[in-house]
């Protein structure tokens, strides 16, 4: 369910909450997934984020001493 929310995709949505209550989770079961899947995605971009420095690094002039 939470990585349904991640991804953002609608019809993984609807399979996972109608999964979900086959499966005999109650609404307050299933939306507590919506803030797990914001940590998710937080902490994602978060530690994906050094990703971005090796660029950066490369694009900056290098001073011979």
């Amino acid at each position: 369910m939470a990585f349904a929310h991640v991804t953002q995709r609608p019809d993984c949505i609807k399979g996972s909450t109608d999964l979900a209550v086959r499966k005999g989770n109650n609404p307050e079961e299933i939306m507590e997934a919506i803030p797990v899947a914001t940590e998710m995605r937080a902490v994602g971009a978060f530690s994906h984020s050094t990703l971005a420095l090796d660029p950066i690094e490369a694009a900056q002039p290098h001073v011979v001493t």
